[in-house]
């Protein structure tokens, strides 16, 4: 009996099926995890090269006019944000995978994040709108701490952009709150 209520017919099956198409994208993802690596890597030893070697101060931010501080904090920043968007891509694939593709099947698995137990699409997104303000809020941090080198309508443009994230971000929420509201419980 439980195997008939499992079969599919044809077109039922095609469309249910179709979603392995999404297999590819994540493997994509999953190259471009590694491409972030290399690119931290790179930074990683180009910050151990310019502050062992030339005592915190690359040609390049000296002809900027950066002290060594400044500079040093803003390759960290940009360390940051490479490791804030590999998260960001962790979560896309993992729960992406999770929520549209196939189960994990990662129960009792003692690295499971916690957050896959209650993984959704409302909370995916969610996560992914909490994830890109981070980044964005890296970017702007480091856009004030070499605020001197800009214009002041550059600043304000991604000042704006910024709030438009976290405006999004509030939204979203909201939305997936109204949408499916707390269980109150019985007492």
């Amino acid at each position: 009996m439980n195997a008939q209520k499992n079969h599919l017919g044809p077109l039922p099956a095609l469309i249910f099926s179709s979603r392995w198409l999404q297999l590819p994208l994540y493997l994509g993802l999953i190259v471009a995890q590694g491409l972030y690596v290399v690119q931290f890597l790179r930074e990683l030893w180009h910050l151990l090269h310019t502050v062992l070697l030339h005592g915190g101060v690359s040609e390049a931010a000296a002809a900027a006019g950066q002290s060594a501080e400044t500079a040093i904090m803003l390759t960290v920043l940009g360390l940051i944000d490479v490791v804030m968007i590999s998260n960001l891509l962790v979560m896309v694939i993992v729960g992406g995978y999770e929520t549209f593709v196939s189960r994990l099947r990662l129960e009792g698995h003692p690295d499971q994040p916690e957050w896959l137990s209650h993984v959704n699409a409302a909370v995916l997104k969610v996560k992914l709108a909490t994830a890109i303000i981070g980044i964005s809020s890296i970017h702007l941090l480091a856009t004030f701490i070499k605020a001197h080198e800009l214009d002041t309508k550059t600043m304000l443009w991604q000042t704006l952009l910024h709030l438009t994230f976290v405006v999004s971000a509030v939204a979203i929420a909201a939305i997936d709150r109204i949408m499916s509201p707390p269980k109150h419980a019985d007492h």
